[in-house]
């Protein structure tokens, strides 16, 4: 492997780590900043099922993580 297919490689991984990173946070931290500050509740009805977005992001975050890292 040349260097240049090292350093691609490298490139890939590293933004596969960030889309994981931007994943998690639009997903989990925004609606859970969003919570602790009151701007939403979890007891409405529409709360369960940002819940349920919030558990898909982080799966989303956690599946490109991991799929980075074997790179």
């Amino acid at each position: 492997m040349s260097v240049i297919d090292n350093e691609r490689t490298k490139l890939l991984a590293n933004a596969l780590d960030r889309a994981s990173t931007a994943c998690f946070t639009v997903g989990v931290a925004t609606p859970l900043a969003g919570y602790l500050y009151g701007v939403i509740s979890f007891a409405a009805p529409v709360g369960y099922w940002l819940a349920l977005m919030a558990a898909g992001w982080l799966g989303i975050a956690t599946a490109l993580h991991f799929w980075a890292r074997r790179f």
